[in-house]
């Protein structure tokens, strides 16, 4: 199913698009025509790549800045794009961090964090704008989830379940909105080399993890823009990735759980 045609009055919201998948799922739109509006909470990174975007692709592009686990700086984000009158015609809930080490030796708060942001807030925002697509009878749901959603994850158990969750919500959503003009994709990216090891306090083990098994950000984001164009339920990257998105469902958990206490922990 193809995405929307690009129109000044109509957006792209691209959450945690100041670097890696985010920032790359931004320009594959805009490297299809469309204006983006770019969320995060580094504003002077999100305005280097909406410069990048304007010159390069000539595309309207809006710069919000926003604490998107706060459901206040949600409200703000929304207020500001009901002043610009933007239809939301693509959603990439792309937002999020992980964190590692045992349960209970982690920082209760910030495991909370975790779930209002890789949750809340994707659930939040996919209320707010998918009724509005369905009316139009057109619009897509790009939401990332990660390969770890595919089985429990030992020293990631908080990481692990946020994007089981993510998962099951959007192929769950994908059906809901079968013959509404309007998909749902679930992009499950295995690690890659972004920011978001050193984020989550896992640098150190994620260096250790041999190069077949990393995908590179700008090729995992135009598979996850390019599978939502298809209307595909869920998108992984690598074949690796998508041998071991087999094998975390069908393995005994007795066994994968074994196995994935062995090994160090590395996220998307």
């Amino acid at each position: 199913m193809p995405l929307p045609s690009p129109d000044f009055h109509s957006t792209c919201l691209v959450t945690g698009a100041s670097s890696g998948i985010g920032a790359d799922m931004a320009r594959s739109l805009a490297r299809r025509g469309h204006g983006l509006t770019l969320v995060a909470r580094r504003a002077e990174r999100l305005e280097d790549l909406a410069q990048e975007l304007r010159l390069g692709h000539g595309v309207r592009v809006e710069v919000m800045e926003a604490d998107l686990a706060d459901e206040r700086g949600r409200e703000g984000m929304l207020k500001e794009l009901s002043e610009l009158a933007l239809n939301v015609e693509v959603l990439v809930n792309n937002a999020g961090f992980g964190s590692g080490g045992l349960f209970h030796q982690l920082d209760a708060e910030r495991e909370l964090e975790m779930v209002r942001l890789n949750v809340e807030t994707v659930v939040a925002l996919c209320g707010r704008f998918v009724p509005e697509m369905v009316r139009r009878g057109r619009g897509g749901v790009l939401n990332v989830a990660s390969t770890a959603a595919f089985q429990p994850l030992p020293r990631q158990a908080t990481y692990g379940a946020t994007k089981a969750f993510v998962l099951s919500f959007t192929e769950a959503l994908h059906a809901d909105l079968h013959g509404t003009g309007v998909n749902a994709t679930a992009l499950c990216p295995g690690p890659v080399k972004t920011e978001f090891a050193d984020t989550a306090g896992i640098g150190a083990e994620a260096e250790g993890l041999p190069d077949v098994f990393w995908t590179d950000s700008p090729d995992v984001a135009e598979q996850g823009v390019r599978g939502l164009e298809r209307g595909r339920r869920v998108v992984v990257p690598g074949v690796l990735n998508r041998a071991g998105a087999l094998g975390g469902q069908h393995v005994p958990r007795s066994l994968l759980l074994r196995l994935a206490g062995r090994l160090s922990p590395v996220g998307r």
